[in-house]
């Protein structure tokens, strides 16, 4: 091999080399059990001064719990914060470099493992009831915060994860995603309004578009407080609360959706991609709500790093409401079939 052969493929080589995070904190491992070290790598971006830190927020207000100075390198949260392992009553907060008074990078999501309440549906009734055995505190599953962005055909639409909300229905959703699951997905159910008039959902996450289809498991139903709302996303199930697993839909409103609450595990929002929501759920449909050729899909679902927590886009919002005289008109009850069971 001649000197510039050499030289190229060195070249080459180089270039195939992967950046640096621009900033970053970077867990050792995703699970950390309770009262071990929790090795955190804190990478701080060339050109920035200041005072390096790391701030524990709590979810949507971003106030601040506690905070601690940082070098470059390795560090233990356990020992920065040693209230992770102290506390009686853990909760998902969200760990923020920080440089200069400056947010760096993605979060880290810090979720607490804890045995999860269990869903039942009492005999004669439609809404599940959640009991718990033992709630005990076993560590943290800690990982970098990721957005979903998920490109249809109609366009593009991000969403953010609400793990502060339904840990184990985000984290699933999650893990599909960057397993490539939602590729080439047709949203197979789309109901633009109820018999009131109002927008109702638009369903997706079945491979064989049939609404029977999965992921090979299910999840059991997480009692989320994220209400169901435009933009929102949840989990579409059949009558068994835990037959939870790669179907999802997308709300189209408020006053149509809001029956939902609490018999559906909502778990994200949509922070971009409004008009992409409505395309879709303004596409021909057939009977039982079946879309018609063309037929709306995600063609793609990726991961993306998450803005720096709190900095990020607020969630998106409807068009004013429609003035029509169905608008007062109260929302569907449970007992319709309008709900947004995958079978």
């Amino acid at each position: 091999m001649n000197k510039l052969s050499a030289l190229c493929l060195s070249i080459l080589a180089f270039a195939f080399v992967p950046a640096p995070a621009f900033g970053q904190l970077a867990p050792e491992r995703l699970y950390n059990g309770i009262n071990r070290e929790i090795p955190v790598t804190v990478t701080i971006p060339s050109g920035k001064e200041g005072e390096a830190v790391i701030e524990l927020l709590r979810p949507v207000t971003a106030q601040k719990v506690a905070t601690a100075s940082v070098l470059p390198g390795k560090v233990n949260l356990a020992t920065l914060f040693p209230n992770l392992w102290n506390t009686k009553t853990p909760s998902l907060l969200y760990a923020q470099l920080s440089v200069g008074g400056e947010k760096i990078g993605p979060a880290l999501v810090l979720q607490p493992m804890v045995n999860p309440k269990q869903a039942t549906i009492p005999p004669g009734t439609r809404e599940p009831k959640f009991f718990s055995n033992n709630e005990t505190y076993t560590g943290l599953r800690i990982y970098v915060d990721k957005n979903v962005r998920m490109e249809t055909d109609k366009g593009v639409i991000e969403f953010q994860l609400r793990p502060d909300v339904a840990p184990n229905t985000a984290w699933n959703f999650r893990e599909l995603v960057g397993g490539g699951f939602y590729t080439d997905i047709i949203f197979h159910r789309i109901v633009p309004k109820l018999q009131s008039g109002h927008p109702f959902v638009i369903q997706v996450g079945d491979p064989t578009a049939t609404g029977t289809g999965g992921p090979g498991y299910n999840i059991d139903l997480e009692q989320s407080s994220l209400q169901h709302d435009f933009g929102v996303l949840s989990m579409a199930r059949s009558g068994d609360p835990n037959s939870n697993g790669s179907q999802v839909f997308v709300c189209l409103s408020r006053p149509g959706t809001a029956f939902l609450d609490g018999n559906y595990t909502t778990f994200g929002q949509a922070i971009s991609g409004a008009d992409v929501i409505r395309a879709i759920a303004a596409s021909p449909i057939g009977a039982e709500g079946r879309p018609t050729d063309p037929m709306p899909l995600i063609k793609t679902a990726t991961l993306v790093d998450a803005a720096p927590y709190g900095t990020g886009p607020k969630p998106i919002t409807p068009e004013a409401p429609s003035q029509s005289p169905e608008s007062n008109q109260p929302a569907q009850s449970p007992a319709k079939t309008e709900a947004p069971a995958p079978r």
